[in-house]
């Protein structure tokens, strides 16, 4: 890897050569370049998956929309814990600000991989403040809220004037 980028090698008699360089997807999106495959036609790679409610919940969950079950399916992927829990209460929220709310901010969620379970409602609770998401933050080592190590730096020193 590299930055945001999977590189791809190979070692031939020269060494080692670059063969590719894609961008990197998200857990349960995969990225499929069709010309790597000439012999088959564009449009058969993987598909999103479409979940399939067995139970009531899981129906009344899905029906939210969209965003509802695109966050099923990346907090699927990333291993989030108690899902069926922050199912439930997606729809109680969603019986309470609507629908509409609720699938706006579980899509958000699932974008910025958030699964925590207070983050749709800290979603929500961002959107009746701000009106719009604005920029999606994703956590990662690029952003932190980390102050910085500048203070450790001054420790022990002597105070000017002193």
């Amino acid at each position: 890897m590299a930055g945001q980028e999977l590189v791809i090698t190979a070692r031939t008699g020269r060494g080692g050569v670059e063969i590719a360089r894609h961008r990197l997807s998200v857990p349960g999106s995969p990225s499929i370049c069709d010309e790597h495959y000439p012999h088959h036609l564009g449009g058969n790679g993987p598909r999103q998956p479409r979940p399939r409610p067995r139970t009531r919940a899981e129906a009344e969950f899905l029906a939210i929309g969209g965003g509802a079950r695109r966050w099923l399916a990346e907090a699927a992927a990333s291993g989030a814990a108690r899902i069926r829990s922050k199912m439930t209460r997606a729809v109680e929220l969603a019986a309470i600000v609507g629908a509409d709310r609720i699938d706006a901010a579980l899509g958000l969620a699932a974008i910025a991989g958030r699964f925590a379970d207070g983050d749709v409602p800290s979603i929500i609770d961002h959107l009746a403040a701000e009106g719009a998401a604005g920029e999606v933050v994703i956590a990662d080592e690029a952003h932190s809220a980390q102050p910085g190590t500048s203070g450790w730096a001054r420790l022990g020193r002597q105070a000017p004037g002193r």
